[in-house]
């Protein structure tokens, strides 16, 4: 069970630091410039869109999709909700103070970087012929190949 839940929990880790890392960056350094918050913000959800992109495009060269991508998606929303509900604390407010609106802006922003990302990792997996139906298929065609044809006698 510990295989099964780990990665989800370190992948979740990881969005849910690099938030805190880009809120922090953002309240100590940027205290009142509200387009330098915003250019954070950017950044941050750039930099979850690559990691995704990374680890898809790892991940879909040992492991065929279904396997990975239902980890994968339960660990960028468990990451989310944490970056909604407990990392507007970090920064000395609270999820709701900027009004619904920049609520679910936060929330469409989060989840079309991430999408846009794992896309994009295994978009590129698959392009170059690495992803791991491609490799399965290859290697069936190389062993069918390598029998000798058989002959058949009347």
């Amino acid at each position: 069970m510990k295989e099964r839940w780990l990665p989800v929990g370190v992948l979740a880790g990881v969005l849910f630091g690099i938030n805190i890392v880009a809120r922090l960056v953002a309240r100590f350094g940027f205290g009142d410039n509200t387009e330098m918050q915003d250019r954070i913000s950017l950044g941050m959800f750039a930099a979850i869109g690559v990691v995704l992109a990374t680890l898809a495009f790892l991940r879909g060269q040992r492991r065929p999709l279904p396997d990975w991508g239902g980890e994968m998606a339960l660990a960028v929303l468990v990451a989310m909700v944490l970056t909604i509900f407990v990392g507007p604390f970090i920064s000395g407010s609270h999820p709701f103070a900027s009004g619904a609106g920049a609520f679910f802006s936060q929330i469409w922003l989060y989840a079309g970087f991430t999408l846009g990302g794992v896309l994009v990792g295994y978009l590129l997996l698959t392009a170059f012929g690495w992803d791991y139906r491609s490799q399965s298929l290859k290697r069936y065609a190389e062993a069918k190949q390598s029998k000798p044809r058989r002959v058949v006698r009347r």
